[in-house]
């Protein structure tokens, strides 16, 4: 199946690194369906992609729920094709300390992140299997490897590395790679959202983010975009079961 023939989905793709992620793999040549909790969101990004001449399909759902995951699939099949790469980037924060973290907090960042992608991975993963080909890429964070005030977001995103890993152990014999990527600090609504948080002055707070970086600025949505469209890739097939931290050095 030449590229040109393929179908990505990319979950929270409304904004942010989901909408930077659907932009280049349909400038790689890809039909794709921009997926978010709410369908009117994704129209910004459906725009994009259409008035570079590529194909897209806004798809409302909550990664969360089962039925809505299967009736988002099957829609997206029947309207753009089966599809045969996943990009499971959807994510939340409900940040705070133990101490104070809500089991609704905890409960609502599991949901999204690991329930999310395992629900979608189960519903593609029949297509990819059908047609011997497919790219899984799970968005994990630098956050896994432990982060204050994130015990959910941190523990959810470790997660999603053993998944990937596993994934690629099952589904490697079909012809289906399965691959992790770890952003560090990116440019994005969730860190300005952070930054709010803790009361801290956005432009300072990015200034702060970039000294620490070995190369010396802060990550933006296209970095991780560019990662995911060689990981999805005919070149990449013998890569799997990999965790790539794009953090800009090697220190996450």
């Amino acid at each position: 199946m030449s590229v040109d023939q393929r179908v990505a989905i990319v979950t929270g793709a409304a904004r942010g690194l989901g909408a930077a992620t659907a932009v280049r793999l349909a400038a790689d040549g890809m039909a794709v369906a921009v997926l978010d909790l709410d369908e009117a969101a994704t129209k910004p990004t459906v725009d994009a992609i259409a008035d570079a001449g590529g194909r897209a399909l806004g798809v409302g759902a909550d990664v969360a729920d089962a039925t809505a995951v299967e009736a988002a699939v099957a829609r997206v099949t029947a309207e753009l094709g089966a599809p045969t790469v996943l990009v499971n980037n959807a994510g939340i924060t409900r940040d705070n300390l133990l101490f104070k973290m809500t089991e609704t907090d905890w409960d609502s960042v599991m949901g999204v992140h690991l329930r999310g992608a395992f629900l979608m991975t189960k519903t593609v993963q029949q297509h990819m299997v059908a047609a011997k080909w497919g790219r899984i890429v799970n968005l994990s964070s630098t956050s896994a490897l432990g982060n204050r005030g994130q015990a959910n977001y941190a523990t959810a995103k470790a997660g999603l590395q053993g998944f990937t890993k596993t994934l690629a152990i099952e589904l490697g014999k079909f012809g289906i790679t399965a691959n992790c990527i770890a952003p560090g600090f990116i440019v994005s609504d969730m860190t300005r959202a952070t930054a709010e948080r803790i009361g801290e002055d956005w432009e300072s707070y990015v200034s702060a983010r970039a000294a620490q970086i070995p190369v010396a600025r802060a990550g933006q949505p296209e970095d991780i975009a560019h990662t995911v469209s060689f990981l999805v890739s005919e070149g990449a097939g013998f890569v799997s079961g990999q965790v790539l931290y794009v953090a800009g050095g090697p220190k996450a």
